[in-house]
């Protein structure tokens, strides 16, 4: 989309497709600004009704991301109607419905085509105060870094289709795609966060470096620092990495540095492609703590991963 037109000339486009955020943001009045997002992807999971509960929790995500309050959701839907029956589809909506109805938003419609292979997500709308959105730009150096869910999602799930995924494994992986971001969002809103994403299919590391990029920094993340879904870096040493993750490393490999103990297979983990991931926040050393006391509490496993430094040479630096 970089060839077309970025409409800056319209002053209520508060975000739009010009920048790398996670929604684009129309300011309706000087107290309501619109936040709109759109997503769907073929099964992650064989669960039809986990998939649907995925798929939403995968688009309110980028409202979330925003500072916003999703509102209203309309499905879309690609699928083999004469192949597979309704049945299926039946529990895909209803596993959408419950995850939207769990954000205190509603569906209120959507389409649907018929197609060779299942697909199947959300547009969001959701409301957010002109003044409060939050951007994956504005970073500053000595901010401190938290994320909010465990990565490893990819590899998990390309195990799934592979067969080489244990039953704990399954639960573990479909959970954490399927938990909402609404608390890490809610809890953030009683502080002043710099920079927000949500992290999916660019990775943790692509994720971060855009973020880094738009503030004009680099950011220093520590790998022993990353939670990680157990598991993930022994599928990634016997080769079960998805080609979207290979493709994030590659595309990846002039913005980051990583230090010379840091493997292949780690490096590929940190670039997994991952759907429904947690909130990367940027925020001051003191509210970060706070943060993670106020998750906490909340029975959220959040952890500091990293810190923004002045520009480098790198965007990223990883050791």
């Amino acid at each position: 989309m970089r060839d077309l037109p970025s409409n800056l000339e319209d002053p209520n486009l508060l975000v739009g497709f010009a920048t790398s955020d996670d929604a684009g943001v129309y300011k309706v009045t000087e107290d309501i600004a619109m936040i709109q997002t759109v997503d769907y992807f073929t099964p992650v999971v064989d669960d039809p009704y986990k998939f649907g509960q995925i798929a939403a929790a995968n688009a309110l995500s980028d409202v979330y991301a925003m500072g916003g309050v999703p509102k209203t959701a309309l499905n879309i839907v690609g699928y083999p109607i004469k192949k597979l029956g309704p049945y299926i589809l039946k529990q895909i909506l209803a596993g959408a419905f419950d995850k939207v109805k769990e954000a205190g938003a509603v569906i209120v419609g959507g389409h649907s085509i018929d197609d060779q292979e299942p697909k199947f997500g959300i547009s969001v709308t959701g409301f957010v105060h002109p003044e409060r959105i939050w951007k994956n730009v504005g970073a500053r150096p000595g901010d401190i870094l938290v994320l909010t869910k465990p990565i490893g999602v990819g590899i998990l799930t390309t195990a799934i289709k592979r067969g080489k995924a244990t039953d704990e494994q399954i639960e573990l992986v479909t959970s954490t795609m399927s938990e909402l971001n609404k608390v890490a969002a809610e809890e953030l809103q009683h502080l002043s966060p710099h920079a927000v994403t949500d992290v999916t299919g660019f990775g943790l590391l692509g994720h971060a470096s855009e973020m880094a990029r738009g503030s004009g920094v680099s950011l220093h993340i520590h790998t022993s620092s990353i939670p990680v879904i157990p598991g993930t870096f022994e599928l990634a040493n016997e080769g079960v990495v998805p080609g979207g993750s290979k493709a994030n490393h590659e595309w990846l490999k002039s913005d980051v540095k990583y230090a010379s103990h840091i493997t292949k297979e780690q490096q590929l983990v940190l670039c997994d492609a991952i759907t429904s991931g947690g909130l990367l926040v940027s925020l001051s050393k003191d509210e970060a703590s706070i943060y993670l006391d106020m998750l906490a509490k909340k029975n959220l496993t959040a952890a500091i991963i990293g810190e923004v430094v002045e520009s480098k040479e790198h965007l990223i630096l990883v050791d």
